[in-house]
């Protein structure tokens, strides 16, 4: 049954902080559909929650007050305020861990994209502006699937910003485009009649966006190079490859394409990566909201419902009506490949990494030069996975190279993860009281789940097939004990100690009737702020089964005794909420986007220092604007660049009743958009 819509709502009136339209159109109401995983895993709550209080009592000895920001973005009114940043001119001897050194921004509830003192921003692109030759200027009241196949996509998140030889001064920007909203993107919208129209220019909206950008040498300045024979659109009904061990598996077979090797478009693609060998990687994460009619229990594990979808594309293409198509489901929910060097290369979707709400996917090599691949299955209670591939990356450049880095994801071991503390569940009892052993840390392995090779797949998973491992592979966790943990997002391994940060945004159904409380996972029933694990893999070897694990950042308002920054004084941190995307920058600080923020402020975008005398010193660097989301982040020498996506995303507005006016001011559509932020004086960022 379809909610109706409160008129106006704060962003804190649904789980995580999204707002209601948020949860209908990205996710399919995940946070209110039953909790797919009901296996009886071990809850990561079960084994790190001691840590946070045990190190915050051994550092801190009192919770101090944060001061007010001297940074650009003032305080809004209308929302309940946060403890704000600290201030920077009550540290003036202190210039702070190399690459933070910037007057962090305060929290607030400003319609705009707010950025520290000194520095400088422009919008590189927005939705719906011309990138293929052909394509019209965009015009709101007149789109058409035609127009919008030819224009930058809706809602931008993962960016990956790559070199472009002999264009000096040019880059090739490569953008996921994770969802539409409907009521956002067309006036007089009807949520229960869409028009076949509307649905055809929604799937164009989805996918990926290619173009080359163009910087100012005397500014860090970004614009979109429109025309050029790079620039590329791949939609929901782009043909891809299905690849790896599950291609051509019955499971995979459609009336449309009985081989199981080909499948239309992509989904929803969260956050991704990119690859030693040149390529990008985008997560297929919440596909399950696209169909419709679902009677399986596989499906439900998924988190599929037995109805009619939030967008009624079923009414428009069989394949997504599950009762009609049963296979087009399993042909979502992976990790896509794309080449942009590449125009005419038929993106892949790689089983072997298996299938499940892929957030991200992160490359590094072995030191024999094979991939490996973490990714996050971002669902409350899921889980987060490994790849380990067996062949060795090649690093000439011809045609052959190519084709063979091509298929580095192809053939390797599926890993799931399994925490274990080291303290007796009777020494925690959820109120943050020190477990006797006064440990912050534990231990950890990868659980391989099957083995792709030349010759065909094993499974390792007792009762399922190879196929069913990399198809179900939620249930295959399930039947090996991974541990359960709070949305695993992003997982970014540092290129400068090779220690590996996992986001885990939040869970509020922790410590509710019938869920695992909090214990030596993590301090706080119904965490709504989430935390940042940081593990280590065994001998420093990415490929490794065994693994270390510590937690480094557990978020929230610095002034609540639940928080925890590595150890560094919470009197001079900026306080976070609901971590999502991580990257770091050239110095090995990592940054930190927010999604769903709890604290009263706007999404925003922080550094934190991972390494040295400073590990823990976290500032903001940026908010985003009204019922935005900060994605995307990349951080270079002398530029950020940030993915600025749904705002104006809040309950009960429409094209008609903008809760936004950004990026183009009153009387224009909101639009998300890709921004760029450089120092004024042209120096590196935060030095």
């Amino acid at each position: 049954m379809r909610r109706s819509l409160p008129l106006i709502a704060t962003s804190g009136s649904h789980p995580g902080g999204r707002s209601a339209m948020t949860c209908r159109f990205r996710c399919g109401d995940a946070c209110f559909h039953e909790v797919p995983n009901t296996s009886g895993n071990a809850y990561v709550g079960d084994v790190i929650a001691g840590a946070l209080s045990r190190r915050s009592v051994m550092r801190a000895a009192a919770v101090v007050t944060v001061a007010t920001a001297t940074g650009a973005a003032v305080v809004g009114t209308g929302a309940p305020q946060a403890a704000a940043a600290p201030d920077a001119s009550a540290h003036k001897g202190e210039k702070g861990a190399r690459g933070l050194r910037f007057a962090p921004v305060a929290p607030n509830t400003e319609d705009a994209v707010t950025i520290p003192d000194g520095y400088r921003q422009n919008v590189v692109i927005r939705w719906g502006e011309p990138i293929l030759r052909g394509a019209p200027a965009f015009d709101p009241e007149n789109q058409t699937a035609a127009a919008q196949a030819g224009q930058f996509g809706y809602n931008n998140d993962f960016l990956a910003l790559l070199p472009l030889p002999g264009e000096r001064g040019r880059r090739l920007l490569v953008a996921n485009h994770e969802y539409t909203d409907e009521i956002l993107m067309f006036r007089g919208y009807d949520a229960e009649n869409p028009t076949r129209e509307q649905a055809e220019i929604a799937w164009a909206a989805h996918g990926l966006s290619a173009v080359v950008v163009e910087g100012d040498h005397r500014t860090g300045r970004l614009t979109a190079v429109p025309r050029h024979h790079l620039n590329r659109r791949v939609t929901a009904t782009t043909e891809f490859r299905l690849t790896g061990p599950a291609a051509g598996s019955d499971l995979l077979k459609t009336s449309a394409d009985p081989t199981g090797r080909k499948v239309l478009g992509t989904l929803n693609n969260c956050s991704g990566g990119t690859t030693p060998w040149g390529t990008t990687l985008h997560g297929e994460e919440n596909f399950n909201q696209y169909f419709a009619n679902s009677s399986r229990a596989t499906d439900k594990r998924y988190g599929i419902g037995t109805g009619a979808t939030e967008r009624k594309w079923e009414r428009f293409d069989k394949r997504f009506d599950i009762a009609r198509e049963p296979n087009e489901v399993h042909r979502f929910g992976y990790v896509v490949e794309f080449d942009p060097y590449d125009p005419t290369s038929t993106p892949r979707k790689h089983t072997a990494l298996g299938r499940f709400k892929h957030e991200a996917a992160t490359v590094r090599l072995t030191e024999d030069g094979r991939p490996v691949v973490y990714t996050g299955d971002d669902e409350r209670f899921d889980y987060f996975y490994k790849f380990v591939g067996s062949k060795r990356m090649r690093r000439g450049g011809s045609r052959a190279d190519r084709e063979h880095n091509l298929s580095l994801l192809d053939e390797g071991t599926l890993y799931v993860a399994r925490l274990t503390g080291d303290s007796p569940a009777a020494d925690v009892d959820g109120s943050g009281k020190l477990p006797a052993d006064g440990e912050f840390d534990g231990s950890g392995e990868w659980i391989p789940l099957a083995t792709a090779t030349a010759r065909g797949a094993v499974s390792h998973v007792d009762g399922m097939t190879a196929e069913e491992v990399f198809v179900f592979t939620r249930l295959a966790g399930d039947k090996v004990g991974a541990t359960k943990m709070d949305r695993p997002e992003d997982i970014q391994p540092s290129p400068h100690t090779g220690k590996v940060y996992v986001a885990l945004t939040n869970n509020t159904n922790r410590g509710k009737a019938g869920s695992a409380p909090a214990d030596e996972a993590n301090p706080r029933n119904a965490n709504k702020h989430g935390h940042i694990l940081e593990l280590t893999e065994a001998r420093g070897r990415a490929e490794s089964t065994r693994f270390g694990w510590s937690l480094f950042l557990v978020a929230g308002d610095p002034a609540d005794p639940a928080t925890y920054f590595a150890g560094f004084p919470k009197d001079r941190v900026s306080p976070i909420s609901c971590p999502d995307n991580v990257a770091f920058d050239p110095h090995g600080n990592l940054w930190i986007s927010t999604d769903g923020n709890q604290l009263g402020s706007h999404d925003g975008l922080f550094g934190v220092a991972t390494r040295g005398d400073r590990r823990g010193e976290l500032k903001q660097f940026l908010t985003v604007p009204t019922g935005a989301e900060t994605c995307g982040p990349l951080v270079q020498d002398r530029r950020v660049l940030v993915a600025v996506q749904h705002p104006g995303e809040v309950d009960g507005a429409s094209v008609e009743k903008p809760a936004s006016v950004w990026p183009d001011g009153p009387g224009k559509i909101v639009r998300p958009a890709v921004v760029a932020v450089w120092r004024a004086d042209g120096c590196d960022i935060g030095i």
